[in-house]
């Protein structure tokens, strides 16, 4: 059995205490009733309503949630495409280099994959602006993406597949109605985080971005600058909230398909 010393429970509250309680009072102090984000003077919810009426951050929400939305989706299609290739393909010839290509985003820096998009925009002819974000985001988040849906397919039982196939099911068929449905939690998964790391971008945004194509957190970089305000607060407050319900619901959906994995499980068992 585990115990906690008194060092280890000090060293990890003062952890979490530093991670948390600076969203705390972010989150805080979006309800504060004064102008001045340090000074408390009252709850209050007029930021938000005010938030509703800058036109300039909605439509650089409206720009962020729709590039996070398709960037996400085409991001987990091919992730899982990689990743499906990557653990039932082990020998093809250039298999090293497709490894080291779709795993490559996950250690360079943001600073490099954002000029080397830019250089590969501007000597194509692309004009920046919503699509090259998006192909930007896509190129960054289909790897983590494959890596959860991987880490998913290495632990999976072929017997499976095999019994499907046996009895007929074509191989496309086999995959949609068999694999797919027990590896729908990783592939969940894998796309809310491309979903919440599209929507915390700013570094490739920054680069790969256009005139009329500013994403929230350029939006609110640029504000930052020029110093905080209360609906920078209350901005920064419904991210939160988004991305929490986001990787609530993932876990639920995950814990829910892994109990019904055991129940069949153990009804197979039964019936066996």
């Amino acid at each position: 059995m585990l115990r906690w010393s008194r060092f280890n429970i000090i060293s990890v509250t003062l952890g979490f205490a530093f991670l948390y309680l600076p969203i705390v009072l972010l989150i805080v102090f979006s309800f504060n009733e004064s102008k001045l984000v340090t000074v408390w003077a009252g709850f209050s919810t007029k930021w938000y309503v005010q938030l509703l009426q800058n036109q300039g951050l909605l439509d650089a929400a409206w720009v962020t949630i729709r590039v996070a939305l398709i960037s996400a989706t085409v991001a987990t299609v091919l992730g899982t495409l990689a990743a499906l290739t990557l653990v039932r393909f082990t020998r093809f010839r250039g298999r090293v280099l497709f490894s080291g290509m779709v795993y490559a985003p996950l250690v360079m820096p943001d600073v490099i994959t954002g000029l080397s998009l830019l250089l590969l925009f501007v000597a194509m002819g692309f004009d920046r602006g919503f699509w090259t974000i998006t192909l930007a985001h896509t190129t960054l988040t289909m790897c983590f993406v494959a890596v959860v849906v991987q880490s998913r397919l290495l632990s999976f039982d072929r017997s499976i597949e095999e019994a499907a196939l046996d009895l007929g099911a074509p191989p496309l068929k086999t995959f949609f109605e068999i694999t797919l449905p027990i590896i729908s939690p990783a592939v969940f998964s894998g796309w809310i985080l491309a979903f919440t790391l599209s929507l915390d971008d700013l570094v490739i945004a920054s680069f790969t971005s256009g005139p009329g194509a500013t994403t929230l957190p350029m939006k609110i970089y640029s504000q930052v600058r020029l110093g905080v305000t209360p609906e920078i607060n209350a901005v920064c407050t419904i991210l939160i909230a988004v991305v929490t319900v986001g990787v609530i619901c993932a876990s639920a959906v995950t814990r829910r398909r892994e109990i019904q994995r055991q129940r069949d499980e153990r009804a197979a068992a039964a019936t066996a």
